[in-house]
């Protein structure tokens, strides 16, 4: 049974603060210091619209500032052929892996635009009618599009700008998540440092 969702949260990639507000989220509910971080970005790149997870994947990669595990790209996407193969692969690994699941979705029109975050797996391939089994700790999708009929079609006529405008938002909200939980540990270890080198220097021992 799929656990209910405790935050779900929307916003318009267009929108002047949204990769700020994004990575604001992903720092409190990405766990970075995991041994298994795992950010698997669904789709492919034969679809404009669905070609989002792979365009997310690709930045992440050609960004040496992200560490982490990317699985799907352009030239390696996951997509519905193969990933069963790829979350078999992902459950022989140790520690069990925290799943990022990344992928296109199709919506209303007023909300075309949109990316969606929340604290539950999402299913791949559901816009287009295909049953795949759920993946991800944490999902973000991008409502690329109108859906309700001829999805496929839709999303093969979808406009390559807003995908990879809205990819570019997710990856630069990412990284930046990453870099800002870099810098809050750096000054952590530094203002526990401060402390410490302040108590050795006013000699608490001789008030023991």
């Amino acid at each position: 049974m799929q656990q209910p969702s405790t935050f779900h949260y929307v916003i318009h990639y267009e929108k002047a603060s949204a990769v700020w507000q994004l990575s604001e989220l992903f720092l409190e509910h990405i766990p970075f210091d995991h041994e298994q971080l795992v950010f698997c970005c669904i789709g492919t790149d034969r679809s404009t619209g669905d070609a989002l997870g792979p365009l997310v994947g690709n930045q992440l990669i050609q960004s040496y500032a992200f560490p982490f595990t990317v699985l799907g790209t352009l030239e390696k996407p996951v997509h519905a052929l193969n990933l069963l193969e790829t979350q078999a692969e992902l459950e022989t690994r140790t520690p069990y892996p925290f799943i990022i699941a990344i992928d296109a979705c199709l919506g209303e029109e007023g909300s075309i635009g949109s990316i969606i975050v929340r604290d539950s797996a999402l299913y791949p391939g559901k816009a287009v009618k295909k049953e795949l089994p759920p993946i991800g700790d944490i999902s973000i999708k991008g409502v690329v599009n109108v859906g309700g009929f001829m999805e496929t079609m839709v999303l093969q006529n979808t406009r390559l700008h807003v995908t990879h405008s809205m990819s570019m938002a997710i990856a630069r909200a990412l990284t930046l998540a990453w870099q800002r939980h870099l810098l809050k540990n750096k000054q952590y270890s530094n203002n526990y440092a401060n402390y410490y080198n302040t108590r050795q220097q006013i000699g608490y021992s001789n008030f023991r």
